[in-house]
């Protein structure tokens, strides 16, 4: 296996890595966002409030979107076994 079949392999899976957290992320910032203007409105302080609307947010992103995080996951791996043979040589 030379570098370049090693750097593919690297890149491919932060490319998955990437493409799999963008919707958790996205939502966890848009909560985030909305909760930081809602303190600056009412001006409540309370550290607890910034935590639990993302916790909850992050918990609803992986039940919508948890079974096809797992099938881009297990695509992924996939065709990575299948092409192990070629990784060998």
């Amino acid at each position: 296996m030379d570098q370049g079949t090693v750097i593919e392999i690297a890149q491919r899976a932060l490319a998955v890595m990437v493409y799999l957290a963008a919707p958790i992320l996205g939502l966890s910032l848009i909560v985030g966002i909305a909760v930081s203007v809602f303190q600056a409105t009412t001006q409540i302080q309370e550290q607890t409030l910034t935590f639990v609307p993302k916790i909850i947010a992050v918990i609803a992103a992986i039940c919508l979107f948890g079974q096809w995080m797992l099938r881009i996951m297990v695509e992924y791996i996939q065709d990575l076994f299948s092409h192990i043979n070629e990784f060998i040589r």
